[in-house]
C-alpha cells in the first residue's frame, strides 16, 4: 500500500499546562539552589601548617585545630614543614621552637625572608621559659606560646592573628 506506515502508531504526549508550569518551577528552584550554594563551595577552611617534632603533641594539636574548623597539615620537623609550606597555600604557621633538621627560629627566618611568605602569621611554641617575649629571637614570630599550650589559647591566638589581616 502506498502511504502505509511501517512503524506502529504512537500518540504524541503533549505536556499539559500544569506539567509545563511545574517543569519551569523545578528548573527555577534548581538554579536558585545552585546560586545559593555556589558561594559556600568557594569558601575554603583556614589552612594551618603545624610543625612539631613530638608525635603525641603534634597529633593532639592537630585534633584540636581540626575540631576548631581548621584544615591542618602536620610536619615532624622544620625541613618537612618548609617543603609543605612551599608545596601549597597556607594561612597560618604554628611551629615548635626546637626541632631537628631546622629549628622553629630558622623556619621563621626563612618565612620572613621570603617575599611570597612574609605575610603569614607565625606562632612559635616553646618549652623554654621566656621572661621577655619581645627579645630578638622572637621578633620573627607574630606570637609566642609556652608549652604546654592549652587548646583554647592556641585557637584564640590563631583567631586573633587572622583577624589582623
Amino acid at each position: 500500500m502506498a502511504g502505509s506506515r511501517s512503524e506502529p502508531y504512537r500518540p504524541i504526549n503533549f505536556p499539559t499546562p500544569d506539567a509545563h508550569i511545574a517543569m519551569k518551577l523545578q528548573d527555577q528552584i534548581s538554579s536558585d539552589a545552585e546560586a545559593v550554594m555556589a558561594p559556600a563551595e568557594n569558601v575554603r577552611p583556614t589552612h594551618v601548617l603545624l610543625a612539631e617534632d613530638d608525635r603525641a603533641l603534634r597529633r593532639f594539636l592537630e585534633v584540636v585545630l581540626e575540631r576548631a574548623g581548621y584544615k591542618v597539615t602536620a610536619a615532624g620537623d622544620g625541613l618537612e614543614a618548609m617543603k609543605l609550606l612551599l608545596a601549597g597555600p597556607v594561612d597560618v604557621v604554628v611551629t615548635d621552637e626546637m626541632m631537628p633538621n631546622l629549628s622553629g627560629h630558622e623556619f621563621c627566618r626563612f618565612i620572613r625572608n621570603s617575599p611570597s611568605l612574609a605575610h603569614l602569621p607565625v606562632i612559635l611554641l616553646s618549652a623554654l621559659e621566656r621572661k621577655d617575649h619581645a627579645n630578638q629571637t622572637d621578633e620573627q614570630a607574630d606570637a609566642f606560646l609556652p608549652k604546654p599550650v592549652s587548646s583554647e589559647s592556641l585557637v584564640e591566638c590563631i583567631e586573633k592573628l587572622l583577624s589582623k589581616r
